[in-house]
């Protein structure tokens, strides 16, 4: 006799048989043993979990002749002859090759004769979801009232395709993925019968491929099994399956915890020369992650075998630093489903871990700090309170203040700049916007690397003023544009560029200058050190946009910084415009040294406004037309 794969010759024959699916198996035998099976039911799930199979065991218990506890006893002639296939009561239908309307009007004709050998006539429709629409609507009235003899069975694995009003008229079960554990079991027990050898480990790296189907399983047991002269050993089944030794993946996550990027490169060169598909070192690589995070919280879910190098990194792995390397995982993985070179992506993926340790471990710097001014103190040596600390002015009888009417005009009239305090509105200088904490001491400002300044093209800048340059005039318009062009300067690079630009992003733009933040500060300081790339984006851009742009590179954290000192000094500068004449004249006496000629303001306990004499127009105007004038300043 031919030889006949392993998921074939031990295809279940009886629910017991089934792994896995304990509730599904256990509704469907009490169904049978109560008499309380429907005319319809609908089989869900992933590939390989047993929806066929329940399906022909059901029907052989629906026709057994010696029915047991709900079992098949499979030895009857009906049980035989379904195994067989032979028994013209039971139809097994493929949905994608029949799928036309004819195939459906052909059942609903035929459904309405009775059975000719067994009990139940029974249908089993698999991939259902394949059929037209024209033959769901020739199903949906046989399905809805079908003759009392006449069961169906859809199997699916893609449920969502099928039309609401054929799942309303049926019983609904989702099979669901096959465990590790109930998976490993059932190959042992099957190498047990056949008496092959094999090692724990190597079913475990199975069942893992297999991804919780069994009928994958146990076709790459079978794979493994032809490689290895009937042997089942770790080897093998690592290069069957295309997954990464648990020793290469120690010195990867060993070298990229010690942050050495050129040793985390040559290990993922060896892994990658072994011919490993980068897909399924991903997958291993967030598995391994998962079992350092899970070794200290629960050591029994952990698939990998523990080992001093394993062990060790458990204690150095952190929760969040595990929570933050399989979110870039997950981003990577993604980004690989759309790209010819997943070697460079990988590459990157790697510098990018070795710098996150730093990144996650160490706390965010506060703000940048403006400078301050010098405020006088007393006599009593206590600080005056600065404007922004300071209380609401309480509505009490206060004894009269001098103030120089010279410093009180100045800070009545409001100009556009503000001379007394340089910290609100001044920018900061280049030497003051930096250094950032986990960008690896990058200068935001200074020449960190070459900077292309070329006429025809833009200019391309690392400093912090031309950020707040940038932000000054920056708006949602011209940011929108820029990301609607920013994929197509992406096609515009070479391979390298384009991995290196990959992890910026604009941020801010004005119609003259354009803002991109690296969410790698290691990446940004090969952007500064890169002449060639910074020409081809600025000349990418000059052709996208027919403008010459200024550029300014940066790191995310250097963003945030720069992007808070702004909205900070800009809500100083609205506030202080926004100021009473009391306000303004406590802050004049603060900031502004006395002048001959004061002026007396007096303050009653039922106001706070000062006495201040009013310009003579002004107090025409009100002769003229009254208390309506309203005086606004420009």
């Amino acid at each position: 006799m031919a030889y006949q794969a392993l998921y074939r010759v031990w295809r279940p024959q009886k629910f017991s048989d089934m792994v896995g699916q304990e509730i599904i198996t256990k509704t469907l035998k009490n169904a049978i043993i109560t008499g309380q099976t429907s005319h319809a039911y609908l089989f869900t799930g992933p590939r390989g979990t047993g929806k066929t199979s329940a399906a022909k065991i059901f029907a052989k218990a629906l026709n057994c002749l010696n029915l047991h506890d709900g079992e098949p006893c499979n030895e009857c002639i009906n049980c035989q002859a379904i195994n067989n296939g032979s028994l013209n009561d039971v139809i097994e239908i493929d949905a994608a090759s029949n799928n036309g309307v004819e195939e459906i009007r052909d059942i609903r004709d035929k459904v309405k004769y009775a059975p000719t050998q067994a009990p139940f006539k029974v249908y089993i429709i698999d991939e259902v979801h394949m059929l037209s629409t024209g033959a769901f609507n020739a199903l949906l009235k046989t399905l809805e009232e079908p003759p009392a003899q006449v069961v169906f069975i859809l199997a699916t694995t893609e449920p969502h395709k099928i039309p609401l009003t054929i799942i309303s008229r049926t019983q609904r079960f989702d099979f669901r993925r096959i465990g590790t554990t109930a998976s490993i079991a059932r190959m042992e027990y099957i190498l047990e019968q056949k008496g092959y050898q094999y090692e724990a480990s190597a079913l475990k790296v199975i069942a893992n491929a297999a991804e919780g189907g069994m009928r994958d399983a146990l076709s790459i047991l079978d794979q493994t099994l032809s490689f290895g002269d009937d042997k089942v050993t770790l080897a093998n089944a690592l290069l069957v399956t295309g997954a990464v030794k648990q020793s290469l993946l120690n010195e990867y996550v060993t070298a990229v915890l010690a942050e050495d990027v050129p040793t985390s490169l040559q290990v993922l060169e060896s892994i990658l020369q072994e011919g490993k598909d980068a897909h399924r070192f991903i997958e291993d690589l967030i598995s391994y992650i998962r079992d350092l995070l899970l070794a200290n919280q629960a050591p029994d879910m952990v698939t990998v075998t523990p080992d001093e190098v394993f062990t060790a990194l458990s204690k150095q792995v952190t929760p969040d630093y595990a929570y933050a390397v399989i979110n870039v995982l997950n981003d990577v993985q993604q980004q690989l489903r759309f790209t010819t070179h997943p070697d460079v992506y990988l590459e990157v993926l790697t510098v990018k871990l070795a710098s996150l340790k730093t990144i996650t471990s160490q706390p965010m710097q506060p703000a940048v700090q403006q400078p301050s001014v010098a405020k006088p103190q007393s006599q009593s040596g206590a600080v005056p309170t600065t404007p922004a600390a300071r209380p609401t002015i309480a509505r009490e009888p206060v004894v009269t203040t001098h103030v120089p009417r010279e410093t009180l005009m100045v800070k009545a009239e409001m100009p556009a700049s503000l001379p007394a305090e340089p910290s609100l509105l001044a920018e900061p200088k280049q030497a003051e916007v930096m250094p950032v904490e986990g960008a690896r001491n990058i200068p935001v400002s200074g020449p960190a690397g070459p900077v292309v300044n070329t006429a025809t093209t833009g200019k391309m800048a690392f400093d912090g003023q031309t950020v707040f340059t940038i932000l000054q005039a920056a708006t949602k318009g011209a940011l929108r544009a820029i990301e609607d062009n920013y994929p197509d300067l992406l096609n515009m690079l070479s391979v390298v560029e384009m991995a290196k630009l990959n992890q910026a992003k604009p941020v801010a733009a004005s119609p003259n200058g354009i803002v991109l933040a690296f969410s790698q500060p290691y990446i940004h300081r090969l952007a500064q050190q890169d002449a060639n790339l910074q020409h081809n984006i600025l000349q990418s851009l000059n052709r996208l946009t027919g403008e010459t742009l200024t550029v300014a590179l940066i790191t995310d954290d250097q963003w945030v910084q720069l992007r808070n000192s702004y909205i900070s000094q800009y809500k100083e500068k609205i506030a202080v415009n926004e100021m009473t004449v009391p306000q303004l004249a406590e802050l004049a006496v603060e900031t502004q040294p006395p002048v001959e000629g004061p002026v007396t303001v007096a303050v009653t306990p039922t106001a706070v406004e000062p006495v201040i004499e009013e310009p003579a127009l002004i107090a025409q105007a009100k002769d003229l037309f009254g208390d309506i004038v309203t005086v606004e300043n420009d």
